[in-house]
């Protein structure tokens, strides 16, 4: 499990701020984890000396939840009491941040890691990466908006395939779509990421933050709305006679069987 002092705060440049998600081997998003990254979002939204976000892991972005914290959660009410509610506006108030954020991808950003990526403004994935959203194979849906972000990025037909399929796509693939920003060289997606932080830095920081919100109205109602309202239809799923077998499966490193 990891301490509260993952994921990791730390200052590369002037003005600029990274967040590491720091819990080997995968960078779940445990629930320590969830808390400690609500809690350093609040620090930089209050900073007035940080201009940009780069939000990375360690060796690899992240695989999402932890599977593990899972079986206990699958009563009644339980997985949004204890878990996705929280998770949901703490990954809000990423997307709401009133600074730049720039996403940084190196090996895989799945599931609960992919949909943290895209409440980024700018996503780096290094040329190896690959992104998806494989809930469907655990026999539930994405619970913390990445639907709905994902379908603001790629429209109707490619969010399908995202959600629909769960199988992950690569960085190339993912930049044709316009799921990310741009594709870096092996072992370059935090350089190019913090070069464009960096960039970002320089922007008036009080400019950057209303051309977000512009963008933001440009589509109406922010997706955390509509990400609240699909809660009760993931509970529905998760506690579910296959959400409780593709959660069975996956820990035992077998093939669910959905009857």
């Amino acid at each position: 499990m990891p301490t509260e002092s993952s994921p990791v705060l730390s200052y590369p440049f002037d003005a600029v701020a990274q967040i590491t998600l720091s819990n080997p081997p995968v960078n779940a998003l445990t629930r320590p984890a969830t808390r400690r990254l609500h809690a350093v979002l609040r620090e930089l939204a209050r900073d007035a000396t940080i201009r940009a976000v780069v939000l990375t892991g360690e060796r690899v972005f992240s695989a999402g939840s932890d599977i593990s914290e899972m079986p206990d959660m699958q009563n009644d009410g339980d997985v949004l009491a204890r878990k996705s509610t929280f998770e949901n506006a703490t990954l809000d108030l990423l997307a709401a941040l009133p600074l730049p954020t720039v996403a940084a991808i190196d090996g895989f950003a799945l599931g609960g890691g992919l949909e943290m990526a895209l409440c980024c403004d700018l996503v780096v994935a290094d040329a190896g990466a690959r992104l998806g959203l494989p809930e469907i194979d655990l026999g539930v849906i994405p619970s913390s908006g990445g639907s709905m972000r994902a379908l603001r990025r790629v429209g109707q037909a490619r969010a399908a395939e995202l959600v629909l399929l769960g199988e992950p796509i690569t960085a190339e693939t993912a930049l044709e779509w316009g799921l990310i920003n741009r594709v870096a060289p092996h072992g370059a997606s935090l350089p190019v990421a913090l070069d464009l932080a960096q960039t970002l830095a320089r922007k008036s920081r009080s400019a950057v933050h209303a051309n977000k919100r512009a963008l933001e109205l440009a589509f109406g109602p922010s997706p955390y709305e509509p990400a609240q309202r699909a809660l009760p239809v993931f509970e529905e799923a998760f506690g579910s006679t296959h959400g409780r077998e593709g959660v069975r499966a996956f820990l035992a490193k077998e093939s669910p069987r959905f009857r």
